[in-house]
């Protein structure tokens, strides 16, 4: 399955990590049922694929605020972390993102920005033989205001040097698109699993239909 990207003549790429690059949107649920679990939290997976590209300190505080909880945000968020760095040697890449960085390295700069910390970030890309794709990495305490603002995406094209209209962003969360549509920049939206899942399923009927 490739990716269809937008007219231009793009002069960088700006990707987002979990769920993007790395097909690691299941293991990072896995990681926050079990960390919050342990804390009497509950986290329905709806409610965290909606909430995709958040930080994850803004993820528990909504959740103590939508559960009347207190939960310590510094201990929730480094177990969720060390349950999520046991799962990495499963941590694959969304093969038709991949093609692309493969693709633009050499030929353009790329960043990623992401709302998770430099620390899972970097632990993610090294997982997959990534990290010396990119030329910076804008994570999580790097800017003041989160998705759907637009400063994440902002940065990363004054890192690169980049004026904001010649980037092209790589996104699967609607946070992350509407922070792209907000600092002036064209996106690709990268499928969830269950979509990507579903497109492969109907690959065939649809080949048979055609045929």
């Amino acid at each position: 399955m490739k990716l269809v990207l937008p007219p231009g003549n793009f002069k960088a790429y700006l990707f987002d990590c979990d769920g993007t690059i790395a097909d690691s949107m299941p293991l990072h649920f896995l990681a926050w049922s079990r960390a919050l679990g342990e804390q009497g939290c509950v986290f329905d997976e709806e409610t965290f694929y909606a909430w995709g590209g958040r930080s994850v300190a803004d993820i528990i505080a909504k959740l103590n605020h939508r559960d009347s909880l207190d939960m310590p945000v510094d201990l929730v968020e480094h177990r969720k972390e060390e349950i999520y760095y046991e799962s990495l040697p499963s941590l694959r890449c969304v093969p038709e993102v991949l093609e692309q960085i493969e693709f633009g390295y050499g030929r353009i700069p790329m960043a990623v920005v992401s709302g998770s910390k430099r620390e899972s970030v970097v632990a993610s890309l090294t997982a997959l033989n990534l990290l010396d794709r990119f030329d910076t990495l804008v994570c999580a305490g790097d800017y003041q205001h989160g998705k759907p603002d637009p400063e994440p995406f902002l940065l990363a094209a004054e890192r690169l040097g980049v004026a904001p209209g010649d980037c092209l962003v790589f996104e699967d969360a609607d946070l992350g698109i509407a922070s792209a549509r907000a600092a002036g920049m064209a996106s690709v939206r990268i499928l969830q699993p269950w979509e990507r899942a579903a497109a492969v399923k109907a690959a065939p009927s649809a080949a048979s239909a055609s045929a």
